[in-house]
């Protein structure tokens, strides 16, 4: 049965189908009656103060969420979402964007429209690069053939779309199905994933001492409970990667801790050298989370990598195989069981007592910090000492710690509390940021004021990038230090906390996690020399690579 609609209407019955009901953005004129059309479908619009914070709200919701939508204007509101959606590209995070343009009518006779750039399809040709599927729906007769292609590798890939509409073709009728068809779905070969999970249970039989490496795709398609039945029936050790932390409950018997080719412990390193086969589930392996033991097992055929993207298996690669039923075959098949062997220590955040009058540091800060998390709390961390010293932390559920470790993109952390406040309003984020990535977003703190939002936000005041402080220092490494806890006046809500000693920290973090109907600013004021463990070794081993590369003389 066919029915008759709009393009912009039927584009968002699609996305309420899938399960989204806000959307994160900024007007324009190109994209006016779009918004109107929002305003009047069952998804909310939340607004907010630039495009970036925008794409990283739609993320975090997204991640939490299953999907999540931006919707900006042409040009000047698109290109100014690039890095959010290429952070979102990067770590596997289904976000729709939405974009107006200019009409089909209005560029026959004025081919220099405002905020054009170069050719009306520049917009469509940047996105193409960074998105799964891109569409402009200038067609009525296969604007939902578009729509639905680009959705469906929305979901299969968990990874952004761009659709763009001009804007006079927004309300143009046309015929769909009615009800909108469910997007199709992509199924494993039952032979192939058959044969799969047997080759996996003949390398488990000839193996001692496994070992799972949980990445952020074992969340993003939700085979967090799969992931532990699989560890238990193995009785095997699991760590995770830095962007897969908390794809596993950190506080499971079999957790090791985060795992990371620049970061990670000397002694879980070590352990994982150890093992004699590797079963990397969701990791996607980069620099940062890279695999030292990888290569070596891989030669000696020991190794699964199984990916949205692809399946392997020793030598061989399985592309008719979906990866979240990979896993969940897995969970399910008679795999053997391994004896219980030593596992090196977590190594706990927590600190020896500090006294209250002492300077504020990053290692009371954070011990204390992880005496406090619970199953109500969501840590969100932004980059730089944010990121790394928290993948010591433990969070107590599955999914309740969101960051962008691998493209490490500064000004994620406050945005991304808006979208996660909406995601998962039972949960209250816990934000960590560095003043140089709150001098950039941090103004997103007035949109959650404004739909009554309460995160507790932290902000790490050492005056400047200690990421790359500790790589190469230099004045190109200080930001003008603000006085943070004056956000709150400024925005006219919120309560603002200067901190310096550990005893004004402790008393802080309790108003602010004993007050759930308002905001808190906390600023902490920390010695730009003070470094977490794990960013000493990072920077360490960062510094090797920038001495080669510049070619620096001692």
């Amino acid at each position: 049965m066919r029915n008759t609609t709009s393009i912009g209407a039927y584009l968002l019955a699609r996305l309420h189908q899938l399960g989204l009901r806000h959307i994160f953005g900024i007007p324009g004129d190109y994209v006016l009656t779009l918004f109107k059309l929002i305003e009047e479908s069952p998804i909310m619009h939340v607004g907010t103060t630039r495009e970036d914070s925008a794409g990283h709200a739609a993320d975090a919701y997204a991640r939490i969420h299953g999907i999540g939508a931006a919707c900006v204007t042409y040009c000047v509101g698109g290109l100014n979402i690039v890095n959010a959606v290429a952070c979102a590209y990067a770590e596997r995070s289904p976000v729709v964007l939405l974009s107006g343009s200019p009409g089909l009518a209005e560029r026959v006779h004025n081919p220099l429209l405002h905020h054009m750039v170069r050719e009306f399809s520049t917009q469509r040709e940047v996105f193409e690069k960074v998105t799964v599927a891109a569409a402009v729906l200038d067609d009525p007769l296969t604007a939902e053939r578009e729509i639905n292609r680009a959705l469906a590798a929305l979901m299969r890939y968990k990874r952004p779309v761009y659709l763009e509409i001009p804007r006079d073709l927004v309300l143009t009728p046309i015929e769909v199905s009615s009800p909108p068809l469910a997007e199709s779905v992509e199924r494993s070969d039952p032979a192939a994933l058959a044969e799969a999970v047997a080759e996996v249970r003949d390398m488990l039989t000839k193996a001692e001492r496994p070992m799972v490496l949980a990445g952020a795709e074992v969340h993003r398609f939700g085979v967090q409970d799969d992931l532990t039945s699989l560890v238990e029936r193995l009785n095997a050790p699991v760590a995770s990667t830095l962007l897969g932390k908390s794809a596993i409950r950190e506080d499971h018997p079999l957790y090791l801790g985060v795992y990371g080719g620049l970061i990670g412990r000397e002694e879980l390193q070590q352990f994982v050298g150890e093992a004699d086969c590797l079963l990397m589930l969701g990791s996607i392996l980069t620099d940062i989370e890279d695999v030292g033991a990888h290569s070596t097992l891989q030669e000696a055929g020991r190794t699964v990598h199984a990916t949205a993207d692809a399946v392997t298996i020793k030598h061989h690669r399985y592309d008719s195989v979906r990866f979240e039923e990979f896993v969940r075959a897995l969970a399910a098949a008679p795999l053997p069981s391994f004896r219980a062997r030593p596992m090196p220590p977590l190594e706990a955040a927590r600190a020896e007592p500090v006294a209250a009058g002492s300077p504020v540091t990053l290692r009371g800060l954070f011990g204390h910090l992880d005496t406090l998390l619970d199953e109500k709390t969501l840590v969100i961390a932004d980059v730089g000492e944010s990121l790394f010293a928290s993948a010591d932390l433990r969070v107590h559920q599955s999914a309740e710690f969101l960051a962008p470790a691998y493209y490490t993109s500064m000004g994620f952390a406050v945005p991304a509390a808006l979208g996660a406040g909406f995601a998962g309003p039972s949960l209250r984020p816990i934000v960590l940021v560095g003043d140089g990535a709150f001098q950039m977003t941090g103004t997103e703190l007035s949109t959650c004021l404004r739909h009554g939002q309460a995160p507790v936000v932290v902000i790490l005041n050492n005056r400047g990038y200690s990421t790359e402080r500790a790589i190469l220092d230099g004045p190109f490494n200080d930001v003008r230090e603000w006085r943070y806890e004056k956000i709150c006046e400024l925005i006219g809500g919120g309560v603002g906390h200067r901190v310096a000693t550990h005893g004004e920290l402790v008393a802080a973090l309790g108003a602010a996690l004993g007050d759930a109907g308002h905001m808190h600013v906390l600023n902490v004021l920390l010695d730009p020399a003070d470094r977490s463990a794990a960013m000493v070794r990072l920077a360490r081993r960062l510094a090797k690579r920038v001495s080669a590369a510049v070619r620096l003389t001692p």
